[in-house]
């Protein structure tokens, strides 16, 4: 005897959101296999779908957002035909889940719930399983960042600090001794470079004579997010002129090695043989000549770390003396 599926019995309302639900996520809806499952019968599902198919239509009165309830006779049922502009590719999702792979910035239990989340919203139902085999084997063996640490939480804290101008106190460990600091800071930006996301802030109350290098610095300090392992947002607000905003688009190309310190200009010779992967990796790069395949470039950057980068080319960079 054949086992039926038992009546899930909702209410009309709990039954259109959950049809809605479905479609969203790219399910066919059969009204006869709906009506069973509902416990109704197949004039009721179609009512559902005509209230579901007039919302939709007032979304695009109300937000220019175009989906269409349409008939899919090929699989016998009703079926969402999302507008494209507001979905990602195929290519598209395959590309970001490589490039978040690549990354290594979270542990590896949080990496694979992103990407999880990402096929199972952003994929149709029938490539699903063909995106999840291209990046089966990189999952596999995915390394997660060393510091083994969660800290998305702090980082959409500070999102908030920043959006509302508040000052917030952190317990930072540092990177050469491990000694957990506390700093009041004004939170200017949340930046990302090789592996880590980083804290672009301004220090309160501290001597800056004794603690930094550069004693008039008047740019943020950059601290590792997950380094900072207590945060509390204050109720304090911090005001900067907006002639004196932080322009975090202009600040990013000229700190590539996520090292503070005074803004510097260097000039090097490059004897490799891809040109454009140094314009790349120096957004404020500029080729000043070029003679017999080398290239005399010009870079500006804040702090040393250009210079341990400059050292890791070998013989493919020369620097060219102030």
């Amino acid at each position: 005897m054949e086992k039926k599926e038992p009546i899930d019995k909702r209410s009309k309302a709990d039954r259109v959101l959950r049809m809605y639900d479905l479609l969203m996520r790219g399910k066919v809806i059969n009204k006869a296999a709906a009506g069973q499952k509902f416990g109704v019968d197949e004039k009721t599902i179609q009512r559902d779908l005509d209230d579901i198919r007039c919302y939709l239509n007032e979304r695009v009165n109300d937000f220019g957002i175009q989906n269409e309830l349409i008939y899919d006779r090929r699989k016998n049922g009703y079926r969402l035909e999302q507008e494209e502009g507001m979905r990602f590719s195929n290519e598209e999702v395959l590309a970001i889940t490589k490039i978040l792979l690549d990354s290594r910035a979270f542990t590896k239990d949080e990496m694979m719930q992103m990407l999880d989340k990402l096929i199972e919203c952003c994929v149709p139902p029938q490539n699903q399983s063909l995106v999840s085999e291209l990046i089966a084997n990189e999952r596999y063996h995915y390394i997660e960042p060393q510091h083994h640490r969660v800290f998305i939480d702090k980082m959409w804290q500070i999102g908030q600090a920043i959006h509302e101008k508040k000052c917030i106190e952190i317990g930072y460990e540092r990177t050469k001794d491990k000694k957990v600091v506390k700093r009041k800071v004004e939170p200017q930006a949340i930046l990302f470079s090789e592996f880590y996301f980083y804290l672009a802030a301004n220090i309160e109350g501290i001597d800056k004579e004794k603690a930094f290098d550069v004693a008039n610095d008047a740019f943020p300090t950059i601290y590792r997010i997950d380094r900072i392992l207590e945060l509390q947002v204050l109720d304090e607000h911090f005001n900067i002129p907006y002639k004196d905003r932080f322009e975090e688009g202009e600040y990013r190309k000229r700190i590539q090695f996520m090292y503070g310190g005074k803004l510097q200009r260097t000039k090097f010779w490059y004897k490799g043989t891809s040109v454009e992967a140094i314009l790349d990796r120096l957004p404020t790069a500029k080729i000043l000549k070029e003679e017999n395949g080398k290239f005399l470039i010009s870079a500006e950057t804040f702090g040393k770390g250009i210079d341990m980068w400059l050292r890791s080319q070998g013989d493919y960079v020369e620097v060219v003396k102030n």
